[in-house]
């Protein structure tokens, strides 16, 4: 039901303009801060990275002042990116460690219900693998003697 009423917001989520919009706006807000309080001493940092990035890029290659402007854009824009991966892989996984702790302990009685929605999910991955399945009876199969002709008991 959650998955159901999250999707569109996943798909939004989930496409790159936005996401690069995301961090753009991120980026902003972190300049705008003061100096002194933390998302300013954040910018700082972000910014003194950026900048020894292009540093060291300019060991390598010869960069003018516009294109040191980009590159600092740029880096900016791909720290900022890479730690939002990370900061939501983490909120992921222990979200995943609590439906899991919760799904254990039968917290709030919801055992049944997060067994029912991964039963789901367990049978849309088998789904695929349906199409593929003889369906007619193999003799000499183990299983044959079941009458059926299919595999469900094997």
């Amino acid at each position: 039901m959650i998955k159901l009423i999250s999707a569109p917001i996943r798909s939004i989520v989930r496409f790159p303009l936005f996401q690069l919009a995301m961090v753009i706006g991120v980026i902003l807000w972190l300049q705008a801060a003061d100096d002194k309080s933390i998302f300013g001493q954040l910018f700082n940092g972000l910014d003194k990275l950026a900048d020894s990035t292009v540093q060291l890029v300019s060991t390598v290659f010869t960069i003018k002042s516009f294109t040191k402007a980009w590159l600092i854009s740029g880096f900016m824009i791909a720290f900022v990116y890479l730690a939002g991966l990370l900061i939501l892989s983490l909120v992921r996984l222990m979200i995943i460690n609590a439906i899991d702790f919760v799904g254990r302990s039968n917290f709030l009685y919801l055992r049944n219900a997060i067994a029912c929605e991964r039963g789901i999910e367990a049978y849309r991955a088998w789904l695929p693998l349906e199409r593929i399945r003889p369906g007619r009876r193999i003799t000499g199969h183990p299983i044959h003697h079941l009458g059926t002709g299919s595999y469900a008991g094997y």
